[in-house]
């Protein structure tokens, strides 16, 4: 039985560790000093719709981030809830059903368990900002839910915490979503059940019908594939027998060869539940609660067509469903025309959370450095408490070996890789999800250049 340890004892132990002459792990000592940066992102959607605003947060350092989306004034919502592991937080209050709106924000976010900080967070920065107060009648509500995007993804462990959330809170704006690796779906995969850990991120689409407006918006941390309508797999690291144009059927059924022992995954009994999707869907139109559920259910129900499979056992799905109540249904549609529609919109939500790929590096045919030029790069590159690369030099080769607790993406624990020659800074390891090293100064090594790097110093 593990012992539990409070904060105070916490402290102590971490003091008298630092007296001894140990360090605490990179993120536990820097957490505090990360930077928000605020609705990054140029890929935007756009959108009419005064009373929704939406503000995403981001630490670059993670990556990780958080979505906030408010609505003005309170408003009525209900939840559906699907697969094995969700990680929500007073999403069971919004089933008690009650007809006074209650409502104030709905927030995702990444770091897993500990990214739920960020929901409570945004209802007291409605507090301390006066919006909200203390009387029963004016409570700050918000409910969020949480992907996972630590372990293997990245080599830190830095999460979206309170000072985030509330940043993303105070800069939420309307009429405008950024679409992919950003926010919530900062570090967000696919497709790991067939080992295509595709790039993923957030998405959002809208539609108006009339006077109804529908917003869709997700974070697509799916085990499945993302599916277009013609049920072609939008993203995949495809094994390399894969078939140029792959459908989402032939991987379920098992060909081609989706499966194989030696893929990180089911196969070998190491998944975890660590894999989500969530899900907003936001329409103005008066519903009453039985309505709002079924809209829930329906617009959740019809995402199996986008995410295939989806709602597994390691899936934490969840979605949130809003009215604003702007008009009433005499001037809209009926709710079951409206919960199709919102299912189409939906649709086209998650086919946007799909960023760019990384394109894998060509290696060049010769060595690009002297020798005494690749020894300038060798020695040890920490990236955090838990990840160190030790790089050596041979002659004009260059080779990279994880000495930390934990591998380094490609670069593993178990035997040395050789960093094949790029660019005079820039070298790779092949395989299925190649893996570009970037020595960008002097003691600096970045993995991953560019959209999900990782920073490691000498």
């Amino acid at each position: 039985m593990k012992a539990k340890i409070g904060r105070k004892s916490l402290g102590l132990a971490l003091l008298l560790g630092l007296l001894a002459g140990g360090a605490p792990p990179a993120a536990m000592a820097g957490q505090e000093q990360l930077a928000p940066l605020v609705n990054a992102g140029e890929k935007l959607l756009r959108f009419d719709w005064p009373l929704l605003r939406i503000g995403t947060g981001e630490y670059a350092e993670g990556p990780t981030g958080v979505t906030v989306f408010t609505f003005g004034r309170k408003v009525h919502a209900a939840v559906d809830v699907r697969g094995g592991g969700p990680g929500t937080v007073n999403t069971d209050y919004l089933r008690l059903g009650y007809a006074v709106p209650d409502l104030d924000a709905v927030v995702f976010a990444g770091g897993s368990w500990y990214g739920l900080e960020a929901t409570t967070a945004v209802a007291t920065a409605m507090m301390d900002d006066g919006y909200r107060g203390g009387a029963w009648d004016n409570l700050a509500l918000s409910v969020g839910a949480i992907i996972y995007d630590l372990g293997d993804r990245r080599l830190n462990e830095i999460y979206p915490d309170k000072k985030l959330a509330q940043a993303a809170y105070r800069a939420a704006r309307p009429g405008l979503f950024p679409l992919g690796s950003r926010g919530a779906g900062r570090l967000a995969r696919t497709g790991g059940l067939f080992g295509c850990n595709a790039a993923s991120g957030q998405g959002g689409a809208f539609r108006q019908v009339g006077e109804v407006k529908i917003a869709a918006f997700t974070v697509v941390n799916a085990l499945g594939v993302v599916t277009d309508r013609d049920g072609n797999v939008v993203a995949c690291h495809k094994d390399k027998d894969w078939p140029k144009t792959l459908k989402a059927a032939d991987l379920v059924q098992g060909m081609p060869a989706s499966r194989k022992p030696d893929w990180k995954g089911l196969a070998t009994g190491k998944d975890e539940r660590r894999n989500t999707t969530v899900s907003l869907i936001v329409t103005n139109q008066k519903m009453d609660q039985a309505e709002l559920e079924r809209l829930a259910v329906q617009v959740h129900t019809s995402m199996a067509r986008g995410l295939q499979p989806f709602a597994t056992i390691f899936d934490g799905d969840v979605l949130y469903a809003v009215s604003t109540a702007e008009i009433e249904e005499a001037q809209g549609l009926p709710s079951f025309d409206l919960s199709t529609v919102a299912g189409e919109v939906m649709w086209d939500a998650i086919l946007s959370s799909v960023p760019s790929q990384p394109v894998a590096a060509t290696p060049a045919r010769k060595a690009l450095l002297k020798p005494d030029a690749v020894a300038a790069l060798a020695g040890d590159y920490s990236f955090s408490g838990h990840v160190k690369v030790t790089v050596t030099a041979e002659g004009d080769r260059l080779y990279a070996q994880a000495t930390g607790e934990r591998p380094a993406f490609a670069i593993k624990k178990e035997t040395k890789v050789e960093l094949l020659p790029v660019s005079a800074t820039d070298f790779m390891v092949p395989g299925r999800y190649p893996l570009t090293a970037r020595f960008k100064e002097p003691g600096i090594l970045v993995l991953n250049p560019g959209e999900w790097e990782q920073v490691g110093r000498r």
